[in-house]
């Protein structure tokens, strides 16, 4: 039996401010293509389908044209909500959606009851673990002495095992969520510590055949049978160089066989930038990135004025800026109450403008300052 992990599709993240629905429709599309061509049986989504609880309108419909699309191909899917879904929304008509191949594993109560798929050499039993936040989940589960991610988890894969026993020779695999071990976080993955205390022992999901994990963000594996595909789009400016996949997993008789990492299409590629502006905007070597997801830093310095909506004419999708004087900022940083202290209003002021944009007010701008002061003082001698 053939399987794709999948997990981490934060459908409805923005980029900065830059919306990706449009990537996020393409880079799913591309798995119901991948379903077709490499024979999937069965899609594992291992949470965090959606970026919020409650996902937008426009959210929702890409979601449910990629899983039609992947339906559609050929593979049933099993789901688990993340640290960013709601599991009773997500879970919503799980019983109508698994008549027609959707298989939505949401409640605690039902961890142990695995999804059962028929292949050529017998049954494999599914088991969809959801994101289990400690402290409600440790009453849910009856074990109110279970601290942390490690003690919730433990107990499910003792259920979960326990199940396992009443099915001799069955196959199987589990979907989880969680901060394994061993893994590499990024920028864009939403802690889910408590405690001060988020990762759990790669030994807890010790039994089972394959587990498909979810939450961080790149591709890894931490042992053969334990694995994050990471998410099919990169969403921060840290993941620019990773190359996002998923993993096809093929189970035989005995248990796993072989995993193999198929790299996902880029639908726009992440850069960074680093110049004075005006090099920026005319360099012809900078042609490269007219297309990309861009951070730039400008080391002008004087501060630029309207920066990004000047590089915005060049590079449209241009979405973080910064700025790094080369050389660093003039003066020493300030402290408030040692930069005021016995100063004028107006020296004050002059040396925030100073600060800011590594330059002092001109003689214009000093003018207006004093006059914007004066009217101040007026006003506040009215009241």
């Amino acid at each position: 039996m053939r399987f794709l992990h999948t997990s981490d599709w934060h459908v409805g993240r923005t980029f900065h401010g830059a919306d990706l629905l449009a990537e996020q429709e393409a880079v799913l599309g591309h798995l119901a293509d991948l379903v077709a061509g490499e024979a999937i049986d069965a899609v594992l989504v291992a949470g965090d389908i959606y970026d919020r609880a409650v996902p937008s309108a426009e959210a929702v419909r890409v979601a449910t044209k990629a899983v039609a699309r992947i339906r559609a191909a050929g593979a049933q899917l099993v789901v688990t909500p993340g640290n960013h879904d709601s599991a009773p929304r997500l879970g919503a008509f799980a019983e109508f959606a698994a008549a027609g191949g959707l298989h939505l594993r949401t409640t605690v109560a039902g961890l142990a009851e695995p999804v059962l798929l028929q292949g050529a050499h017998g049954p494999v039993a599914v088991y969809g673990i959801p994101y289990l936040e400690p402290e409600p989940a440790r009453h849910a589960l009856g074990v109110p002495e279970a601290r942390g991610h490690t003690g919730v988890l433990t107990e499910a894969m003792r259920r979960i095992r326990a199940d396992l026993e009443t099915r001799p020779g069955v196959r199987s695999v589990v979907l989880a969520h969680a901060f394994v071990t061993g893994g590499e976080p990024t920028a864009s993955e939403r802690t889910i510590a408590v405690g001060g205390v988020e990762q759990v022992p790669g030994s807890v999901f010790d039994g089972v055949d394959y587990v498909a994990l979810g939450h961080l963000h790149g591709p890894q594996t931490l042992a053969e049978h334990l694995r994050y595909s990471g998410s099919p789009l990169a969403y921060s400016f840290s993941e620019a160089r990773q190359r996002k996949s998923v993993w096809l997993v093929d189970l035989d008789e005995h248990g796993l066989h072989e995993v193999r990492r198929h790299e996902l299409p880029v639908p726009r590629k992440l850069a960074t930038l680093t110049g004075e502006l005006e090099d920026l905007m005319t360099a012809p070597e900078h042609d490269a990135y007219l297309d990309h997801f861009l951070s730039v830093t400008v080391t002008d310095r004087v501060r630029p004025v309207d920066a990004m909506r000047r590089l915005r004419e060049r590079f449209p999708h241009a979405v973080h800026l910064e700025w790094e004087p080369a050389g660093g900022h003039a003066g020493a940083p300030l402290r408030y109450t040692e930069a005021v202290r016995g100063r004028s209003d107006i020296e004050v002021s002059r040396s925030f403008l100073d600060d800011c944009r590594g330059a002092p007010p001109t003689e214009r701008e000093e003018r207006l300052l004093f006059q914007a002061l004066e009217a101040a003082d007026r006003g506040a001698l009215a009241k």
